[in-house]
């Protein structure tokens, strides 16, 4: 299987592709889901009762059309070829289609490629896709809602530990060390700016993502990711002050930065770090 690994690479294209489609959804609808959760946390403090109101998750209701409520049947949800056959409208009202939904399964697609063609026939291959299928659903909704939740960043930070345990994209120690300092340097420039500025730079999930990251690749890397996230942070910054006429108080993201950087990590980590790390 090992000399054969365009079978595993097609597999994993596909389920990418079939991913990314899931993934639309949480990226929809897991900031609804937290808002839900909040307001009704707000009024059981207020010794209020939540008005009853229909099941929503990521599964319940079924897909539809925004502007119509079309019901999304199974033909119309084929990763990307759906898109194109329905020529980005709705089959029912006609309406558009977000280009979004088909670049999500593209790019969930085509870093699953990526992944099998690494780390060929091994369970890395399976930890680095939950990673990047991660990352995918944290950008977009960081991109949408400035949150990045707790329910994926947390649970990615301790599964890097447990892959580190025995499999291992770095040792144990490195990645507890990681996790710990991921999560410290960004609170450390948070509280500093706050004091400086007395204005919140960014948000406690940019602490959580880093400190994932570490957990992952090791306390190494950090330099590498934080900086590349930075410098690239700053050139869209720069680009959108420029060319859309933004000003330095309009917030960015900085988590989908992050995991650009956990990405770089993912793929180039060994070469990244020797730029710095002493032999």
């Amino acid at each position: 299987m090992q000399t054969q690994p365009h079978f595993l690479q097609a597999v994993c294209l596909g389920i990418g592709l079939i991913v990314g489609s899931f993934l639309n959804v949480v990226i929809h609808r897991l900031p609804k889901m937290m808002e839900r959760e909040w307001q009704a946390s707000c009024l059981d403090l207020q010794g209020e009762s939540a008005p009853a109101q229909p099941k929503y998750n990521l599964v319940v209701p079924r897909s539809a059309c925004p502007h119509c409520g079309h019901q999304i049947t199974a033909f119309e949800n084929i990763p990307v070829i759906s898109y194109l056959l329905l020529r980005g409208r709705c089959k029912a009202c006609k309406s558009g289609i977000s280009l979004r939904y088909p670049l999500v399964e593209l790019l969930t697609g085509g870093l699953a490629f990526s992944v099998a063609v690494q780390y060929g026939y091994s369970v890395l291959t399976l930890c680095a896709l939950v990673f990047v299928f991660a990352l995918v659903a944290l950008t977009f909704i960081d991109f949408d809602t400035q949150l990045l939740p707790d329910d994926i960043t947390l649970p990615l930070l301790w599964l890097g530990l447990l892959v580190n345990i025995k499999y291992g994209f770095t040792d144990l120690n490195s990645a507890v060390i990681g996790a710990m300092a991921g999560y410290l340097v960004l609170w450390t420039v948070y509280w500093l700016f706050k004091l400086v500025t007395g204005k919140e730079g960014m948000g406690y999930g940019d602490f959580k993502l880093l400190a994932a990251i570490g957990a992952w690749f090791g306390w190494q890397l950090l330099p590498a990711v934080i900086l590349l996230s930075s410098v690239v942070g700053s050139v869209i910054g720069i680009g959108l002050i420029l060319l859309k006429g933004k000003t330095r108080q309009t917030a960015i993201p900085f988590g989908p930065f992050l995991a650009l950087g956990g990405i770089a990590a993912l793929f180039y980590g060994q070469a990244l770090a020797a730029y710095y790390l002493v032999p």
